[in-house]
């Protein structure tokens, strides 16, 4: 019996979230530039796409480039957009062809402008289909979505948009990047790292963890089943106790 036939359709998460991490370790393991440590990750990035609409996943989102990417030397950053640009051109198709959605978090603003615009691109040619939503996190970081979702808040309050008494957790919910995407169920994370990295706190209150000492180049259709085959065998209670959830 191969993996899959051991997932249960019925039980899958949401919204699956992958911090996608190691392609430079890849690299340098196999005596190479790190630039072909990402230019690998992509077809990984490919794999996972087509493997979760297949199965059924309805929100994928990925940390492509966060915030602090931005800090990395120069030539790395620009080997990254570049290499985005071209992933968007190259795997258009594939969007298409499974009728997936491309979505957009962080602050895109600062990215080049060839890239922001190939991107916008495709989320725009891509905005009807519904079999799948996949979000690319780039330009990231979490404080910063909700640093951004107080100050709009705060300004509604000013202004006597809303009511200070109103604020809740639908209303945070509603400022931030991912305001028309669920809760994040599960959260992958390759290459050994035991870390969150800035990344969707708010988001992943409630969501679990599952971190594998895979490298993201070298992550896998059957490393994705497994990761999934945990989060099933899982006692998901969100507070309750045992019994109050049978």
């Amino acid at each position: 019996m191969s993996l899959i036939d051991t997932i249960h359709k019925d039980n899958l998460p949401k919204h699956l979230a992958i911090i996608m991490d190691g392609n430079g370790r890849w690299a340098k393991q196999k005596g190479l530039l790190r630039a072909f440590g990402h230019e690998n990750g992509t077809k990984s990035v490919r794999v996972t796409v087509e493997t979760c609409a297949k199965i059924g996943i309805e929100n994928l989102t990925l940390y492509a480039f966060s915030t602090e990417n931005w800090n990395r030397p120069k030539l790395e950053v620009d080997t990254l957009m570049n290499l985005l640009i071209s992933s968007l051109k190259k795997e258009f198709d594939t969007l298409q062809k499974n009728n997936i959605r491309l979505n957009c978090i962080g602050n895109i603003d600062l990215l080049p402008k060839k890239a922001k615009n190939e991107l916008l691109s495709v989320i725009e040619s891509t905005k009807n289909n519904n079999r799948m939503t996949l979000t690319l996190a780039l330009s990231y970081g979490s404080r910063e979505e909700l640093i951004n979702a107080v100050k709009i808040i705060s300004d509604k309050v000013k202004n006597n948009i809303i009511s200070i008494d109103t604020i809740d957790e639908s209303i945070i919910n509603q400022h931030l990047y991912t305001h028309d995407l669920p809760d994040v169920d599960l959260v992958i994370r390759t290459s050994g790292e035991h870390r969150i990295s800035n990344f969707l706190l708010w988001q992943i209150a409630y969501a679990e963890l599952y971190f594998t000492e895979v490298l993201w180049p070298d992550f896998k259709e059957d490393d994705l089943y497994e990761a999934i085959i945990s989060y099933q065998k899982r006692e998901r209670r969100f507070g309750k106790t045992s019994e109050q959830i049978k």
